[in-house]
């Protein structure tokens, strides 16, 4: 069977209302503070939409997430602080911190996990253990 590699891309928040965390699936998502947002934000300094998060398409197959400031078109009034640089748009990497507004920020993770394809269990794979492989608990 062959190992595929696979990423799980997270996004840790941080506001007004604590730390949630939000693995990412979907090929765009709204943050910010309006009810109608995917990620939404807790805090007075956020824009209603803040940021969109768009799922990118790399040569390889696998994706990656880009962040870009505002929502169709329209910047938001903080703007986006990213790694310590005000930044319009920036293509995620891994522990990559997005600040939207005094203590609201947030963590990109992108996190590597191999996976084994799964099919139903091999009948006749089974362990034998021999009675001499199991101890009877006392040390000689």
């Amino acid at each position: 069977m062959a190992v595929k590699l696979h990423l799980n891309h997270i996004l840790i928040i941080e506001d007004d209302q604590g730390r949630k965390e939000f693995p990412l699936e979907k090929p765009e998502y709204c943050i910010g503070r309006d009810q109608k947002c995917d990620i939404r934000l807790y805090s007075q300094f956020v824009s209603r939409r803040h940021a969109t998060l768009v799922q990118k398409l790399r040569g390889d197959g696998s994706y990656y997430y880009r962040i870009v400031d505002g929502d169709k078109g329209k910047p938001s009034a903080n703007g986006l602080l990213i790694n310590g640089r005000k930044l319009q748009a920036h293509d995620l990497e891994d522990e990559d911190e997005i600040v939207f507004g005094p203590q609201v920020r947030a963590r990109y993770f992108h996190l590597k996990r191999e996976s084994i394809p799964t099919g139903p269990p091999d009948e006749w794979d089974i362990t034998l253990i021999s009675p001499n492989m199991v101890g009877d608990g006392e040390e000689p």
